[in-house]
């Protein structure tokens, strides 16, 4: 059985996703179009709308999924993982978006990634005895 804590992580990063996801479907299309990287071979705007696709379904299997929530969190790691060139890129190549205006501000947001893959691991898991 989980801890209330992992329970709290598991849930905020669930929601967290499927609000990500949505605002990649309707209203923050064009800021996550900055974070695409130009050596992806995709048109930018269905490289959005794909992983907006993803992270709504990776968001709702973190808050539903019983049986299979270790599987749910190692795949949401390995997205978050999979995503992580695309705030490279934004860094590299001086984009704005979503406020991200300033080298500093595009540096420091580096390091939120690896802190998702740790909490979709953590929250993820059963705990040990």
């Amino acid at each position: 059985m989980s801890t209330p804590a992992r329970t709290i992580g598991r849930l905020f990063l669930g929601s967290s996703l499927v609000f990500a996801g949505v605002s990649h479907l309707t209203f923050a299309r064009d800021e996550f179009q900055a974070q695409v990287p130009e050596s992806l071979p995709l048109d930018p705007d269905t490289t959005v709308l794909a992983s907006g696709v993803v992270e709504v379904g990776l968001g709702t299997a973190l808050l539903f999924a019983k049986k299979r929530r270790g599987l749910v969190g190692v795949i949401a790691a390995l997205f978050f993982i999979a995503v992580f060139p695309g705030n490279l890129a934004q860094w590299v190549h001086h984009r704005d978006g979503f406020g991200l205006d300033t080298e500093i501000k595009r540096f420091a947001r580096l390091f939120f990634q690896p802190a998702l893959v740790a909490l979709a691991l953590w929250s993820t898991r059963e705990p040990r005895r």
